[in-house]
């Protein structure tokens, strides 16, 4: 029961949205997800594989969230919104993390016995992210709207892109996380370091440069 308070309670944190817990506990399909996932894996765990699959797949149809109930959850998830989340078998997931809708948790189908992701604690996956393989996402990382993880993500570090690049690794110690506005920075899952943008300003200016010296070559004005 202690775990599902710290979910109730995660929500409630970190969805601005949200005004009590009993929203949280009638309408929010994430917490629901959730609550059908703490039950079927206490039945996974005690080799009822067949209703532990039952429930979860009722689950994914009230919810459109996918969980296996093999998966290890810990304390404080959230799943924002959460249509299209997909969580496979050996996926490992540390404490007050946070997934948004589209999020997958997978396999690349090459891997046997521990084929998903591990993440750590106070991890943030942005929408639509693909996080692939039994690779380690550590603690504090932030993953990107959009991006396609295939290799491992180290702590407090922010990866982007397709495959995902890290592209930032914060040199201080985060915040305590019950702190509104280090919530708010945690949460955000858009203004993030685009590598893409970076390097065509790059190209651009050096085109420029490049410009500039053939004009003075030639003996004419730089161009306009």
């Amino acid at each position: 029961m202690s775990k599902i308070g710290d979910d109730l309670r995660a929500f409630k944190q970190r969805d601005p949205a949200c005004r009590n817990l009993v929203e949280v506990a009638l309408l929010y399909p994430g917490f629901h997800a959730i609550l059908f996932h703490r039950i079927a894996h206490w039945l996974y765990q005690r080799k009822w594989f067949f209703l532990a699959r039952l429930i979860s797949q009722f689950s994914r149809f009230l919810t459109g969230i996918e969980i296996h109930p093999g998966a290890k959850i810990g304390r404080g998830l959230v799943i924002d919104h959460g249509s299209g989340v997909v969580i496979g078998e050996t996926t490992e997931i540390g404490d007050n993390c946070t997934l948004y809708q589209g999020v997958t948790l997978g396999g690349t189908g090459k891997d046997v016995g521990k084929r998903h992701p591990t993440l750590g604690n106070d991890v943030l996956i942005g929408s639509g992210s693909r996080v692939l393989g039994p690779i380690k996402v550590g603690d504090h990382a932030k993953i990107a709207a959009g991006a396609v993880v295939l290799a491992e993500v180290p702590p407090y570090a922010t990866a982007v892109g397709v495959p995902a690049k890290v592209v930032r690794i914060a040199g201080k110690k985060v915040e305590e996380p019950d702190k509104k506005a280090q919530v708010n920075r945690d949460l955000d899952h858009v203004h993030i370091p685009d590598p893409v943008a970076a390097e065509l300003q790059r190209l651009a200016k050096l085109t420029e440069e490049l410009q500039r010296r053939v004009d003075e070559l030639e003996g004419g004005k730089p161009a306009e």
